[in-house]
């Protein structure tokens, strides 16, 4: 081919796996696609001998047809792929045959450049680049777009390779899909009605081919980000006796991913409704104070009615906290303090100290303590009230030589007074200096007046509680509206006093220190923290006196998180109060330039104390026996609780497994402390003048108790263990030394912990008296002879009753002697005959009958000792048993007098079969055969 006549090679076409590559001319026209065509033939020049392509790894291969035309094809080599390689280029040349037989003088063509373009086929499906997908979305927001997903296609055109489409398969979700891939949701998302979405999604590319697999697609609701404290449990249960209990053990704060600066947090909680104001020892305000190492001299004005102390019997109480004596007064109510309890003069100093809730009042004075003229002048001495919510104390010095102005009225203003919240006021009195405590923190007066001292007068003073005593016919001081009073009499009280009052203590002599303040005040239950070491410097912590709140600073979240997980609740009480206390966590965070940027809301919950195992204190010992008349004469008198027990136990359910889960109830002994102990005679009261009970002072008081004593019985008080309680009851002796009309005394023990709340049982004690008939005959025989006592066992006995105890030889009174006697006589003569019979087994029964008739007893030198202690229960059964007992000794026995020997043999044989029995005693008789 000439090289003029050689143009450029164009396929429009090519289909894949075609091997034929057809040339078209510049002046031809194109034949059908993969129809051979053929090179023109050229017929004035030499033939062609072939073609050469000219490129490297060219996939095509030229071949010559027809040399003389010149004619040729161009065909693939292997099976053309698009997505390898979409097009190809390569140059071509043509050559003849040369001249002569060895082809020399060759001739070449120019180059000529062919394109072919690989058209694609949709053989490919799309397919999604992730596996699945994920996003998180915030509830209550339309999104532009949620997450998007794609997918690929492998074809190389681009009417195949392209993705066209996307479509959610999953039905009914409140999502949808654009033609990029983009989800959004077509509604507000609500993070209650649903937290996840699965979501199907699948793929087509512009050839209608779908993805060859489906991708999921999940989409987390989270609920709207509100800044506050999470892992918060709202029920916390505290089982007593357990120590610390964490409150927060996995609390953290959510801040919606905002900078945080500084953060301050206060934590209260609330026990104002427990006891007062918090849970404290129930212990009588006396008690407490000696607990706190008060020294002596301090006076209850305000103490538990009482035998010895009366006077505040009929006031109403409010028995709602666990035994704490909380004293009610409605503004109609007062009482009267007796003489001789409060020194007519305080001595100075003197300390007054009083627990108070008070709620707002009218203008009207309302008066605490008041002592105050019986008669005539009405003044006021000293007084304590509250007005228009302040404090007053009232102070009026005695006549003095110098009529000067002096400090008389002490004001303070305070909150306290009327936030119908529990406060402990302690006023501190050094003339002229008074100092103020509420609740262990010390106040001064805003506002101090003075007056002219007292005159000289001999009117004595009435000291009142909840009112102040005015006497009617002297001077009118006052405006108020006077009415008849619990204490009788005829309106004798104003300016009462409203709301609820404890604890109201006089000390004389003595201030009071602040460490016993501060005692007196401390709960017992409160919020405690241990910081660990390694934060203890990042967060500030501070607590209020009683620790019901604490204040948390700091601006290291972590440090701050680590602080709060270690907060605790505690209550050292071995008998804490039941019930709820309220939690209360208050939060303020603080962003850049010292701003409030977000708001925590507070988080609140509550402590459920559970209720205690309530012990039960059980008093055990003798509780019969009987005594010489010359005992109870004595100087020692008789001890009433020789071997007294005091035992406090609890009851536990247990579960046991077995076959079958089942629950056991077991008794453990524990040991608390006790503070009061009362013996109380039962029937006629002590008659002073010949009998009493007594106790050693001096063990008392070594044992830091209180003891007081009446005509009913004596009371033993303060707190301390049960084991000191039980060797004090075991001093206590009764004394009667006018025996002779005296038979048998009757005493009841009870004990009591924290005020009355663990009540013990009733132990009962009842003490005969032995009088002998002839002391001097029988003095030896009485020393002899061993006493008996029926001891009876603790815990599980029945105190309510008792079997009476073998006694002493001895004698009841005249009337019981001779009736005894003659029962007695009347025995002997049957027990002599069943004797006579023994001896003559061949008489007849009427003859020994007969017998029993002429036997005629000379009971002139018998001396008969009789129990009077012996119960004549069931005394016919008995006598039957006793007779049938006789006949079977009497049948192995030789005929002889009864010897206190064969007496003594039968005792013991009745004794041991009481023993194995285990049945009250039978009545039992002895002889003495001394002078027989």
């Amino acid at each position: 081919i000439p090289v003029k006549c050689l143009s450029t090679f164009w396929v429009s076409h090519c289909m894949t796996g075609c091997n034929v590559i057809t040339w078209l001319g510049p002046d031809t026209q194109y034949p059908p696609f993969n129809s051979p065509f053929h090179f023109p033939k050229y017929s004035p020049h030499p033939t062609i001998c072939g073609f050469r392509i000219h490129g490297q790894n060219v996939p095509f291969a030229a071949v010559v047809l027809d040399k003389s035309t010149g004619e040729g094809v161009i065909r693939a080599k292997d099976k053309l792929d698009c997505e390898l390689q979409k097009e190809h280029t390569f140059t071509i040349q043509a050559y003849d045959c040369g001249e002569g037989p060895d082809g020399g003088n060759m001739k070449k063509s120019h180059k000529a450049t062919v394109h072919i373009q690989v058209n694609d086929m949709n053989e490919y499906s799309p397919v999604f680049k992730e596996k699945s997908y994920k996003a998180t979305v915030i509830e209550g927001k339309k999104y532009d777009s949620v997450l998007k997903v794609e997918a690929v296609d492998a074809d190389c055109s681009f009417q195949f390779s392209q993705i066209c489409s996307y479509e959610i398969v999953t039905p009914d979700v409140p999502f949808t899909i654009d033609k990029d891939g983009n989800i959004k949701n077509t509604e507000k998302l609500n993070y209650s009605k649903e937290r996840m979405y699965k979501l199907t999604v699948t793929a087509y590319d512009c050839g209608k081919n779908r993805a060859s697999e489906d991708v999921l697609v999940k989409i987390n609701i989270k609920p709207t980000c509100k800044p506050s404290w999470q892992g918060f449990n709202k029920r916390i249960e505290y089982e007593p006796g357990t120590g610390s209990l964490a409150l927060f053990p996995s609390m953290h704060l959510e801040t919606c991913e905002e900078p945080i600066t500084s953060i301050q947090v206060s934590i209260m909680l609330e026990t104002n409704h427990i006891g007062k104001g918090c849970d404290r020892d129930t212990y009588s305000e006396k008690s407490l104070h000696k607990l706190c190492g008060a020294s002596a001299g301090t006076v209850e004005l305000l103490p538990a009615p009482s035998n010895s102390a009366n006077w505040t019997v009929g006031l109403p109480t409010d028995n709602g906290h666990d035994s704490d004596q909380v004293f009610e007064f409605n503004g109609t109510q007062a009482i009267k303090v007796p003489e001789g309890v409060v020194s007519t003069t305080l001595k100075e100093p003197f300390t007054i100290s009083v627990w108070m809730r008070h709620g707002p009042g009218g203008r009207e004075k309302e008066t605490i303590l008041c002592n105050s003229d019986k008669t005539e002048m009405n003044r006021h001495h000293y007084s304590l009230y509250v007005h228009n919510c302040r404090l007053v104390l009232l102070l009026r010095q005695e006549p003095t030589e110098s009529e000067n102005y002096k400090p008389a009225e002490f004001h303070w203003k305070l909150d306290q007074v009327c936030d119908k919240e529990w406060h402990h006021y302690v006023l501190n009195i050094e003339f002229p200096t008074v100092t103020l405590f509420v609740d262990g923190a010390t106040f001064e007066p805003f506002l101090v007046t003075e007056d002219y001292p007292l005159h000289a007068s001999k009117i004595e003073t009435q000291l009142t509680i909840g009112a102040c005593w005015q006497d009617l016919s002297g001077h009118d001081n006052d405006t108020e509206t006077l009415s008849e009073t619990l204490t009788g009499g005829s309106a004798l009280m104003t300016q009462y006093f409203r709301g609820n009052l404890t604890g109201l203590m006089i000390r004389s002599g003595k201030l009071e220190n602040k460490k016993v303040i501060d005692c007196l005040y401390t709960c017992k239950e409160g919020l405690d923290v241990q910081l660990p070491e390694e934060v203890a410097s990042a967060v500030k912590v501070e607590f209020n006196p009683n620790q019901s709140s604490l204040t948390l600073e700091g601006d290291d979240i972590e440090s701050f998180e680590k602080v709060m997980q270690h907060i605790s609740y505690l209550n050292s009480r071995q008998f804490p109060t039941p019930g709820i206390r309220h939690l209360r966590v208050t939060t303020t965070v603080k962003c850049f330039n010292e701003e409030t940027c977000i708001s925590v809301p507070d988080s609140e919950g509550y402590v459920m104390v559970l209720q205690p195992e309530e012990p039960k204190i059980s008093l055990s010992g003798i509780d019969h026996f009987a005594r010489g008349a010359a005992e109870f004469e004595s100087t020692e008198g008789v001890t009433l609780f020789p071997e007294l027990r005091i035992v406090s136990t609890i009851t536990r359910e247990v579960e046991v497994e077995v076959e079958a889960e089942t629950e056991t109830v077991v008794s453990e002994e524990i040991m608390h402390n006790l503070d009061t102990c009362e013996v109380t005679v039962v029937g006629d009261e002590l008659n002073g003048d010949h009998e009493s009970l007594e106790v050693d002072l001096a063990q008392i008081q070594q044992r830091a108790l209180e003891m007081s004593s009446s005509n009913v019985g004596m009371v033993i008080t303060g707190v301390n263990t049960m084991a000191n309680y039980e060797q004090v009851l075991h001093l206590i002796r009764y004394r009667n030394w006018h025996t002779e009309a005296l038979f048998d005394r009757k005493f009841k023990l009870v004990c009591s912990e924290l005020n009355g709340r663990y009540i013990s049982n009733e132990f009962k004690v009842e003490v005969n008296v032995i009088h002998t008939a002839n002391p001097m005959d029988h003095a030896n025989n009485a020393m002899v002879q061993p006493q008996f006592i029926n001891q009876v066992q603790h815990a599980s006995v029945d105190l309510s009753g008792h079997n009476l105890a073998y006694m002493h030889q001895a004698s009841g009174a005249a009337t019981v002697v001779i009736v005894v006697c003659v029962s007695f006589l009347v025995f002997m003569i049957i027990l002599g005959v069943f004797r006579i019979r023994a001896a003559h087994q061949g008489t007849l029964r009427d003859q020994e009958n007969g017998k029993e008739n002429e036997m005629d007893w000379d009971d002139s030198a018998l001396t008969i000792t009789v129990n009077p202690m012996e119960t004549y229960e069931d005394q016919h059964s008995s006598e039957e048993e006793g007779d049938e007992e006789e006949e079977e000794s009497e049948d192995g026995e030789e005929e002889d007098d009864i010897t206190s020997a064969e007496s003594d043999s039968s005792e013991d044989e009745g004794g041991e079969q009481e023993d194995q029995q285990g049945s009250s005693r039978q009545q039992q008789l002895e002889w003495d055969d001394s002078t027989y």
